[in-house]
């Protein structure tokens, strides 16, 4: 069966509090599934297309616990491989209002499996038969991991693939925006879409103004057709070389949005590039993915399958007015 979706990048387990507020002495913790590319291939699974993951997990209790976790989804994890080093954490400090920070143990403090993947250990022939290749800004970062997922990207944005990139900036990964975006401007210009939230256009791009920035983004980058700003709590915006689309989000309380950018990102691949469905239900079915996710702990737990996202939108309408 061929492969419809290939993700490449940071697979991780994040470690999250069980309720909101600073850490402190007896806090518990439930670990979860996570890195962002690896969401996107769960949600992308979930919706009944193949997704195949391409990544590096330790050789330890936390390696076997992803790997099984991607086997039971159903994606497919011919290219993830083992390293001789501790599997990636990423802990979630949870606020209030259900938004998070992260702090990682991985590089830039401590070497671990995630960035240890080499370009040996792929078949690139094998992956440039998928339609869609994507990735995170976060595997950008630190060799061999980096140097990995730019020579996948090239091969596939050359072969005429669609490439998309979430640049899902993290502080404690970057140390600031201006150095992301320096690191991360070729790999943009071997993509065919961007993913991005709005905390990352402002920490990259300097600006909370989305439109102008995604035009902007647009005019710099000419290879880009399609930028996708994930709002939150406000929606989604939209813009191709054809059209431009707010759409406003569906109310919710949530409990946790860890991952409810993947659930989006991942929604609208699946809808729009592989479905080919219009950039309206495409969004739609998108804000809705990222509405239910937030409804547990977890980066994938609530990610939606189709029944969900049909019954949720039947329910909701097309739109939040």
């Amino acid at each position: 069966m061929s492969i419809d979706v290939v993700c490449m990048g940071e697979i991780l387990v994040d470690v999250i509090p069980t309720e909101p507020g600073v850490y402190r002495d007896g806090l518990r913790f439930e670990i979860h599934f996570g890195g962002a590319p690896a969401n996107v291939a769960v949600g992308v699974a979930r919706l009944n297309h193949r997704s195949a993951f391409i990544g590096a997990v330790g050789n330890d209790s936390f390696g076997d616990m992803l790997r099984n976790f991607l086997e039971h989804e159903g994606v497919d994890t011919r290219w993830l491989v083992r390293k001789e080093a501790r599997t990636s954490l990423a802990f979630v400090i949870h606020h209030k209002s259900g938004e998070r920070d992260f702090f990682f143990y991985r590089e830039p403090w401590v070497k671990t499996a995630d960035t240890m993947l080499d370009v040996s250990d792929i078949n690139l022939d094998e992956i440039l038969k998928a339609k869609v290749v994507h990735v995170s800004g976060v595997a950008t970062a630190y060799p061999p991991l980096s140097e990995s997922v730019y020579t996948v990207m090239k091969r596939a944005f050359d072969a005429g693939l669609h490439v998309s990139i979430d640049p899902n900036y993290r502080w404690d990964i970057w140390g600031g925006g201006g150095r992301a975006l320096e690191r991360m401007d070729r790999y943009i210009r071997t993509s065919t879409m961007i993913s991005i939230g709005l905390d990352e256009i402002e920490s990259i791009f300097g600006s909370r103004d989305y439109r102008h920035t995604a035009i902007k983004i647009m005019e710099r980058y000419p290879n880009i057709g399609i930028v996708a700003v994930r709002l939150g709590a406000m929606g989604s915006y939209v813009v191709t070389k054809e059209e431009e689309l707010y759409m406003p989000a569906y109310r919710i309380e949530p409990i946790d949005t860890t991952g409810a950018g993947d659930a989006w990102t991942a929604t609208f691949i699946v809808n729009h590039i592989l479905e080919r469905r219009d950039l309206r239900t495409s969004m739609s079915y998108a804000n809705a993915a990222g509405a239910l996710k937030c409804l547990k702990r977890g980066a994938v737990t609530a990610f939606p399958r189709r029944s969900e996202l049909e019954e949720f939108i039947k329910s909701r309408g097309t739109s939040t007015k």
